[in-house]
């Protein structure tokens, strides 16, 4: 039963529909945030993106 619920982008409402929101018709996505794991196969690239957007001091 993981990962079954749904949020519409548009109108915001959470649904079980996988395709389609019932109410607008707009698409929708799984509202979760991704599983940490401490040996994060990204943290490199994260780390450079927020360098380079200046979040992170030099």
């Amino acid at each position: 039963m993981k990962g079954i619920l749904r949020k519409c982008v548009k109108c915001g409402r959470y649904t079980i529909k996988q395709d389609k929101c019932p109410y607008c018709g707009s698409k929708v996505v799984v509202p979760h945030p991704p599983r940490f794991s401490p040996e994060d196969k990204y943290r490199k690239y994260r780390y450079l993106a927020k360098k380079i957007a200046r979040i992170i001091p030099e």
